[in-house]
């Protein structure tokens, strides 16, 4: 984007009658519990849901082609908060005099709500038509005319049951307890962990919401920007989208900058156009007339934040009427391609998705990953240490960055910025290796090994899929994929580093306990013993670490004061005598390093009972 701030149509629509509406009018936010209905979950886990798997199996489809059929669907549809006691069928008979209706669903988060979908955008036109700006008693309300609507009913009465009661879909996951029980029902570790992301994934209605509340959003920015797209890049997208995930976009000002229309006659028109410093304060000044738009006209939007002095520049809110907690970003569009990248590794073997939503709930159970920003790993350092990982397996399982660039055809190359993110789209140009290797295999090898990582010295590249030597001293090093001179876990300090690897540890041992393997039957009050992937999930793998770490910090404890207590001794001559060698009688050398006391450099002599001295120089 080039560095002015283009506010750069002369037909800027709708622009006037906003700027009108300046005065700040404060939008009543609608309180309540969030309370989502949710089908049974034992039969929602066990069949395979439409989800976006459907871009997975459906490997025909380019990453691209597969988002502008999300945003023209998006572009169609429209939201509407329902009563209650709405009757469905009344409720579509009433919507479809204003078109054909291709698709809908419901849902209840603050209210019921419904999202329709039409045939043809002109269908949205007509029911804008009949819609009308609220009245209201003790307020004023701010008449923008948006794609999230109200349904009001004269009707009274209690909730529809029967065939024209409304179902809506479920937006949340499940709860903890709900998937342990259902995890141990299964006969498989395999089919454990396919469970477990058939229950959590993103369902084809979330992604369907997604798409749309972006498209509410580019109502806004489009009155400033009428050739702008927003789109959703992150977990929304790259087909690792579990649900409850926040909701990533970023504001696409590539299509504003019109066409060269010199040839021929020689002459040209330029929009006169507003210059900034940099691209960056371009971008933060657009951020901040978006995000000022969002919090005074668009409905539903609540809490905004403008965080322009970011590295990345965002405006954080809540949608109130999905509960997406969502940030906006202005032309990220190498965070995009790092998307298309999981979404092309994800397409190519099914294992890698199963294991990342296995290793990231159960980093979630075990507090290696938080929802809030701070030291802790984040879901996409430990997506890349799942892609790294089968990078390695013989044969492997993944093919490299630079394999995947290799195959890219002309049409394919892309330079963002100076970093070469060019891909191959056409994925039947990849030719995969062989590779048999079970899930629960796989992931506990995945365990043993980043149990034993040397991550003090060893930097991950999945560009390259082999370690390199660490360029920083950061605690852990992950190269960002594309922007190859950063580290995308540099957040990461040692404490969490070392709480993720002795879990690994304690994991792999879990594993190669073999009665933890075994699905047992169900005791005789009916619950279901926890095996597999259920007993990693469970708590008692924290306690266990803890309490090894304490014991081991006690035992170091205790080494080093007996070493200290018999320094003091060697140093007193009498009681040392003289030429006397300092022998440290019942320590071993791993006491010693394992004490980690302060006298490095000290030259010792160890020796244990009934054996020779063992000299030691230096060895702590």
């Amino acid at each position: 984007m080039a560095a002015c701030f283009s506010v750069c149509r002369a037909y800027v629509r709708g622009a006037d009658r906003l700027l009108r509406l300046c005065p700040r009018c404060e939008l009543q936010a609608q309180t309540g519990l969030s309370r989502l209905h949710r089908t049974d979950f034992a039969t929602a886990a066990q069949a395979v849901s439409n989800t976006e798997q459907t871009a997975v199996s459906d490997a025909k489809e380019s990453f691209s082609l597969i988002q502008e059929k999300r945003h023209d669907q998006a572009e169609r549809s429209v939201l509407i908060n329902c009563p209650p006691n709405t009757n469905k069928k009344k409720f579509l008979a009433y919507i479809s005099k204003h078109g054909d209706i291709r698709n809908h669903f419901f849902y209840e988060t603050y209210g019921i709500y419904a999202v329709v979908e039409f045939s043809s955008r002109d269908s949205i036109s007509s029911l804008k038509e009949n819609c009308t700006i609220p009245s209201l008693q003790h307020e004023a309300s701010v008449p923008f005319k948006s794609r999230l609507l109200t349904l009001s009913s004269t009707a009274t009465g209690k909730k529809q049951t029967g065939p024209n009661a409304i179902k809506c879909h479920n937006l949340t996951p499940p709860s903890f307890d709900k998937l342990i029980n259902q995890l141990s029902k299964q006969e498989t570790v395999d089919q454990q962990m396919q469970c477990l992301t058939e229950a959590c994934q993103l369902t084809e209605e979330n992604i369907s919401l997604r798409f749309l509340v972006c498209s509410l959003l580019r109502d806004i920015a489009a009155a400033y920007f009428p050739d702008c797209i927003i789109r959703p890049f992150g977990s929304t997208v790259n087909s690792f989208g579990k649900l409850g995930c926040d909701l990533d976009m970023f504001l696409d000002l590539d299509a504003v900058s019109g066409h060269d229309q010199s040839k021929g006659s020689g002459l040209s028109l330029e929009y006169q156009v507003k210059r900034g410093a940099s691209e960056r304060n371009v971008t933060q000044s657009i951020l901040s007339v978006i995000g000022e738009c969002v919090d005074v006209f668009s409905p539903g939007c609540v809490g905004v934040q403008k965080i322009l002095n970011a590295r990345c520049p965002l405006v954080r809110f809540s949608h109130q009427p999905s509960s997406f907690r969502c940030d906006l970003t202005a032309n990220n569009r190498v965070a995009m391609k790092s998307s298309e990248m999981l979404f092309i590794y994800g397409s190519l073997d099914e294992r890698l998705r199963f294991l990342v939503f296995t290793i990231r709930y159960w980093a979630r159970a075990h507090g290696i990953t938080n929802s809030f920003p701070g030291a802790w790993i984040t879901n996409f350092s430990l997506t890349m240490l799942v892609v790294f990982f089968l990078q390695q397996r013989t044969p492997a399982l993944l093919p490299t960055l630079n394999q995947l660039r290799d195959l890219a055809g002309p049409s394919d190359k892309c330079v963002i910025e100076g970093n070469d993110c060019t891909m191959v789209t056409d994925l039947s140009k990849i030719t995969l290796q062989q590779n048999t290797d079970t899930l629960e295999k796989l992931l506990q090898e995945f365990f043993e090994f980043y149990g034993s990582f040397d991550f003090g010295k060893s930097s991950i590249n999945i560009r390259k899929g082999r370690e390199q030597n660490k360029p920083e001293t950061s605690a852990m090093h992950i190269q960002n994929p594309f922007e190859t001179d950063l580290n995308v876990s540099r957040n990461v300090n040692s404490s969490q580093l070392q709480r993720f690897v002795t879990l690994c540890k304690e994991s792999a041992w879990i594993f190669q306990n073999g009665d933890v393997l075994k699905r047992r039957s169900a005791s005789s009050s009916n619950k279901i013993p926890q095996w597999g992937v259920a007993a990693l999930l469970m708590p008692s793998v924290t306690k266990s670490v803890e309490a090894r770490e304490k014991r081991k910090r006690r035992k170091n404890e205790r080494t080093a004061e007996r070493i200290m207590s018999v320094l003091q001794s060697l140093k007193s001559p009498a009681e040392a005598g003289s030429g006397s060698e300092g022998y440290i009688l019942g320590i071993t050398k791993q006491d010693l390093r394992e004490a980690a006391f302060p006298f490095q450099g000290q030259e010792l002599r160890v020796s244990r009972l009934h054996s020779d001295p063992v000299p030691l120089t230096r060895l702590v």
